[in-house]
Parts: C-alpha cells; structure tokens; sequence
C-alpha cells in the first residue's frame, strides 16, 4: 500500500464512518475506482481508529455503563449495558453466518449501489417520525440485526441502526448514544477474527497514518452527526445516497 492511499482511504472513512452513507461502500468505490490494492484488514483497522472516536466523545456515557456494571446498580446505563450486549449477540451471529458471502460484496460495485439507493430510501422515512420512548429489549435486538445487515458495503450501519430507532419511535438521543456504542463490541470482535499481525509489521507508517487521519475527520464527522440528528434532519442524507446509488449502477 501506499502511504497517498493510506491518507485518502482515512479521510474517506473518518468521513464515511459516522455520517449515514456507508463507509465500507464508500472505501470500495474509491478503491476499485482508483485501482488501490487493500486488503479487508485495512478497512478493518480504519474502523477501529473510528472506535477510537466514541470513546473520546461518549467517555462518559461508556464509563457510567462500566461502573453500574461493576458495582451492580441497576439504572438506565445498567440496562444500556444488558441492551448493547444483546444488540451486539445478533449483530455477531449474522456477522459469522454470512462473513463469506459478505466478503464477495466488496468487489461489486453494482451491488454497493443497490445498497446505497436501499439505505437512502430507508433513511428518507426518518423524516416522518419524531420520538419520544426508552429503548426497550426488543428494541435492541431489531437495531442489532440491522447493524448485523449493515456488514453489506452501501448500507450504512449509523443509518440503519438509528434510523430503524428513529422509526421504532425512540428519542434522537437514546438511539444515537445506543448505536455509537453498539459499534464498540462489533469492530473489536471484527478486530480481532481479521487481525494479522504481517500486514501490520510490514506497513506499520501506512496503518498508523491512515488510522490516525481517520480519528481527527471521525471526531469532526460525529459531531456533524449529533447536531444533525438532534435538527431531526437525519433524512437529509437520503438524496446523496440515492444519487450516488443510481451512478454506480451506470459506471
């Protein structure tokens, strides 16, 4: 890999990662348009570089889980902690069923924008809905296999899985807290089942570069993110999606 790719792929997935537009597709697009040649591994430690972004801004949010946890205590973040481990169950489940099918997506552009087109008309839907309700347990489960449908490159998983709360009736900012940290077990549990420690040694400038301009365009992205879906405009994405969707069809 080249150190240019390793720039570009991190703006774009920093980008890509927290914005409903799917970050996975987006990296194939630029990689089979501009003939890059990278392996999943890559992807992977660009999302982990992104994990890297929901600790630093929801710190608070996640240690509060991790201390009712530890102590017992059972509050709202005692059941956020049930919530994401059972979300987190059947996201794993279809991730492993389906990883070899999966994987055959991401040389198909053809398929990445079907899925696009998929994702922007489910997140239009958002733009009817305002809710109000707390995140129940079967609530969780939905929104996990959304995240678990999500492992399809052009769908997006902040989209599907917030978007699905949103339609769900639940409250903007219980379901983005959710979802962003919904995301913690999946890229580690991805983490480690793809880790090989060869590639790393033998491109350890072009990881770390690519992670780390990932985490400065991820934090700015995220907090587009929050102001956007605390407006109710989380729908604006639509439009990009679909146009970008019906483009990829033609090429």
């Amino acid at each position: 890999m080249e150190l240019l790719d390793a720039i570009i792929l991190g703006i774009v997935q920093g980008i890509t990662e927290w914005l409903p537009i799917s970050s996975s597709g987006h990296l194939v697009i630029f990689q089979e348009l501009f003939g890059m040649n990278v392996p999943v591994f890559f992807d992977i430690m660009l999302h982990f570089a992104t994990l890297l972004v929901i600790l630093l801004v929801f710190w608070k949010d996640i240690w509060k889980v991790i201390y009712s946890w530890l102590t017992w205590k059972k509050d709202e973040y005692w059941k956020l902690g049930w919530f994401v481990l059972l979300g987190s169950v059947f996201t794993a489940c279809l991730g492993l069923l389906f990883k070899d099918y999966i994987l055959t997506f991401f040389s198909n552009l053809k398929i990445v924008g079907i899925a696009l087109i998929c994702t922007g008309l489910f997140l239009y839907l958002t733009k009817f809905v305002d809710g109000y309700k707390k995140l129940k347990w079967y609530d969780s489960i939905l929104i996990g296999v959304m995240q678990g449908i999500a492992l399809v490159p052009g769908v997006s998983r902040s989209g599907s899985t917030i978007g699905t709360g949103l339609l769900l009736g639940i409250d903007r900012e219980k379901v983005a807290k959710f979802s962003f940290i919904l995301v913690i077990p999946a890229i580690i549990g991805a983490t480690i089942l793809e880790y090989d420690s060869s590639f790393v040694v033998g491109n350890l400038l072009v990881v770390l570069v690519g992670m780390l301009v990932s985490i400065v365009v991820g934090y700015i992205s995220l907090k587009l993110l929050m102001r956007v879906i605390m407006n109710n405009k989380f729908w604006i994405f639509s439009f990009y999606c679909v146009a970008l969707g019906i483009l990829l069809l033609f090429l």
